[in-house]
């Protein structure tokens, strides 16, 4: 079967029956054949998709991912830019189709990456951390490693900046300078640092807050207030 043929008879009867929820699957190659497997939407959203851990690890037990699926049941199949962003997390194609208006796209990985100001927020894909690892891979070609992350973590017990930061060569700054590059860790709400703001310098930050385009701010005020350390690259040193 091809993937034009898997699309008509499969994955546009999967996301109609899903609707108005994204439904979400995967193609594998098994045996020489396209096979399409449905999967969980771990948002059950109306505007994003995670695909269950679980079920995309049953279907590469059966066979080869060579695409990745999910609807837009209320919009054009052609790719928001969070999806263009998650598409080079994920590095093989992807498959947008409404079911509705029989229409679907296909992307490929093209080494897509959005500007650093005018971002919409999503949680995990375009978020504070993302900004931090594409300033850090733009401004000083510095890779830091893209950890998967969960809503809220910092209300489950855990402290992922301080846990991860010095794995990836992060080190608190304690003289009290501030310089371009240095990583400003707050404490929104919450008992241990939860967001990060990049010091651009002329006293101003780049940073993207939950639920609010990225942008280049002031630094003073709350952000100066809920600033609670300053780290440094090592080899900004």
């Amino acid at each position: 079967m091809t993937i034009e043929e898997l699309i008509e008879t499969q994955i546009y009867s999967h996301a109609e029956k899903q609707a108005p929820i994204e439904a979400c699957g995967v193609v594998i190659l098994l045996k020489g054949r396209l096979r399409y497997i449905p999967c969980t939407n771990q948002l059950n959203s109306e505007d994003h998709f995670i695909i269950s851990p679980t079920d995309y690890a049953n279907a590469e037990d059966l066979g080869e991912i060579v695409y990745i699926v999910h609807s837009h049941p209320k919009s054009s199949p052609k790719p928001s830019e969070t999806d263009l962003t998650s598409l080079e997390l994920d590095t093989i194609p992807w498959i947008i189709v409404n079911p509705f208006l029989k229409e679907y796209t296909i992307t490929n990985p093209s080494g897509y990456v959005q500007p650093l100001i005018g971002r919409t927020y999503h949680y995990g894909v375009v978020d504070c951390y993302s900004i931090v690892r594409d300033y850090y891979k733009e401004k000083f070609n510095i890779d830091l490693f893209n950890y998967i992350r969960k809503d809220l973590w910092w209300e489950q017990g855990q402290d992922l900046y301080n846990e991860r930061f010095p794995e990836q060569g992060f080190e608190v700054v304690t003289d009290g300078s501030v310089q371009v590059g240095d990583l400003l860790l707050m404490r929104v709400g919450a008992s241990t640092e939860n967001h990060a703001a990049i010091y651009i310098g002329n006293n101003r930050i780049l940073h993207h807050p939950m639920n609010r385009l990225s942008s280049e701010e002031i630094y003073g005020g709350w952000w100066q207030k809920i600033t609670s350390k300053v780290i440094r690259h090592k080899s900004l040193m």
